[in-house]
């Protein structure tokens, strides 16, 4: 158990940091979620505009640590190859 007042504020920001970080990452997966939907129904003007509204968020995740940079940059890969892919 933390014995010094360092160790015991730390374990109070990590539990509101996980919970913070968790609501992140939760938020990028549904819109990923929403383009590959998107792109499986056909639809290029929701793809288009659902990518367009995951990679700030996705960028976001990247700028506060909560995922990869490489992640990231292959799933915008794959979503743009899959939004320019539909006919």
């Amino acid at each position: 158990m933390a014995n010094t007042p360092q160790a015991k504020k730390r374990i109070r920001r990590n539990s509101a940091r996980t919970l913070i970080n968790k609501n992140r990452v939760s938020r990028i997966r549904t819109l990923v979620k929403k383009v590959e939907n998107a792109v499986a129904a056909g639809d290029k003007a929701a793809a288009t505009a659902a990518l367009a509204a995951a990679q700030p968020e996705m960028a976001r995740g990247v700028a506060k640590g909560v995922l990869h940079k490489n992640t990231v940059a292959r799933k915008y890969s794959r979503l743009t190859k899959s939004v320019n892919a539909i006919a």
